[in-house]
């Protein structure tokens, strides 16, 4: 196999055919290694070092239970207490809500996209305003995703190479070609906390070679977004561990990106369709190599019983579309579960979603007022997004406070009986806890 490099274009030949089928998904073909699949090449990432000098990132555990940890995260727009769940906000907004409403409900990280700002409005314009921050007009801090889980929403508009991702923009059909270098620009320009590298992600239900494949690119791409880093005094970057459900896969992907020694690791490729057997199997074996003195963030996964767990298991940081996507579909989340407000139940309802909320949406407005505009008006969605992040923050301050005050297994205990008061408690998830000493 032979590479060039010309002015950060790579291209690979890959004519010989002992490598033919590493890009198949078929679970009966093997990954033939190539002499560029390197785990530890040497390059190290530049945190800020020197006298007076601050690093963009720290991280300090004020309480354990277990795995499950309470901390602070001090990044350069707000310092946050982890464990804790960020709203999506992909195009520079969390649909429905403005962003004074995002620091009344005390949300510490929004996430953003790179794929999709780069569209629009683009990087131009990030640079002539100064940021998304002024932009959006939000004072705390931002994580972008690197644009690389479009490779699998929008896989059937994207071709994969080695050089990065060629996208067909679905809005007006404009192609982008998404380099880790360009993914860097861009989110230099938004100006995110945290950015996310580029990475080559596959569908966590996808076998075959194509998943080794994917693994060992991420740990190429990984060093080309280190050296495209332009502002890693005031930006850092988490690196993303991937290898589908494969743990020798894992493990290789966690020792490459370790010895590279980024601010802080993400666990990617899951909550794709994988069984909930497999996700905590793996969340757990992660969680139980990744440095103890850097944050963990798991990406796309926001259902309460999957915070809680895989709080339990060692886990920071969360995100989903969930909570505000489920709202304007008319569904309010509960201690209990979820109500789905478009219900005729609730039509002579006058009380609210939940009488120990706390939020704007439960003091002012009855489950009858919900029912009318729920999945019809503008306002119904507004108002659940609302309450639903609201109760995700909720959730995850209580998780928070049980670890600093050592009742956390209760807690867990507590959470469970509400979800599931008929004893009905998914197998996976008691034996996720059960793997962390709590036991149901």
């Amino acid at each position: 196999m032979t590479t060039t490099i010309d002015q950060n274009v790579i291209t690979i030949n890959n004519n010989e055919d002992k490598y033919s089928k590493n890009n198949s998904t078929d679970i009966n073909d093997i990954y033939v290694k190539t002499e560029e699949d390197i785990v530890i090449s040497g390059v190290k990432y530049p945190t800020p070092t020197g006298e007076g000098v601050i690093p963009p990132l720290q991280f300090e555990i004020v309480g354990k239970w277990g795995k499950a940890r309470a901390a602070k995260l001090t990044l350069p727009h707000h310092q946050c207490s982890t464990p804790m769940f960020m709203p999506v906000g992909t195009q520079g907004t969390v649909k429905g809500l403005t962003s004074q409403q995002l620091v009344d409900l005390n949300c510490g990280v929004v996430l953003g996209n790179t794929y999709h700002l780069g569209h629009r409005p683009g990087p131009e314009v990030m640079d002539s305003v100064g940021g998304l921050h002024k932009f959006m007009n939000y004072p705390r801090a931002m994580l972008t995703d690197s644009g690389g889980f479009q490779m699998v929403s929008l896989l059937q508009l994207a071709e994969i190479t080695e050089q990065g991702v060629q996208f067909q923009s679905p809005h007006d059909g404009s192609t982008m070609v998404l380099t880790p270098e360009l993914s860097m620009g861009i989110q230099n320009s938004i100006g995110a906390d945290i950015m996310m590298a580029l990475d080559d992600v596959v569908s966590s239900t996808t076998v075959g070679p194509r998943v080794e494949q994917a693994m060992y690119r991420t740990l190429r791409w990984i060093d080309r977004c280190i050296k495209a880093h332009k502002k890693p005094e005031t930006q850092n970057i988490f690196a993303i561990v991937q290898g589908g459900l494969d743990s020798r896969l894992r493990d290789i992907c966690m020792e490459g990106l370790m010895a590279r020694e980024f601010p802080g690791y993400a666990i990617g490729g899951l909550s794709g369709g994988e069984s909930k057997d497999m996700f905590w199997r793996v969340v757990h074996q992660c969680t139980s190599k990744l440095p103890e003195n850097k944050p963990r963030y798991l990406m796309g996964v926001g259902y309460a019983l999957d915070l809680v767990i895989c709080s339990a298991l060692g886990v920071d940081m969360f995100d989903c579309v969930f909570p505000s996507r489920t709202a304007r579909f008319g569904t309010a989340l509960v201690a209990s579960g979820s109500l789905n407000l478009k219900s005729s139940e609730y039509a002579l309802d006058f009380t609210p979603i939940d009488s120990e909320c706390a939020c704007m949406v439960c003091k002012n407005y009855t489950k009858a007022y919900l029912h009318i505009v729920a999945g019809k008006e503008a306002i119904g969605g507004q108002l659940l997004t609302y309450h639903n992040i609201h109760y995700q923050m909720s959730l995850m301050s209580q998780i928070r406070q049980s670890i600093i005050d050592q009742t956390f297994p209760n807690f867990v205990k507590s959470f469970i009986n509400k979800q599931y008061p008929n004893n009905d408690c998914p197998q996976w998830a008691i034996d996720a806890l059960k793997e962390v000493n709590i036991i149901i």
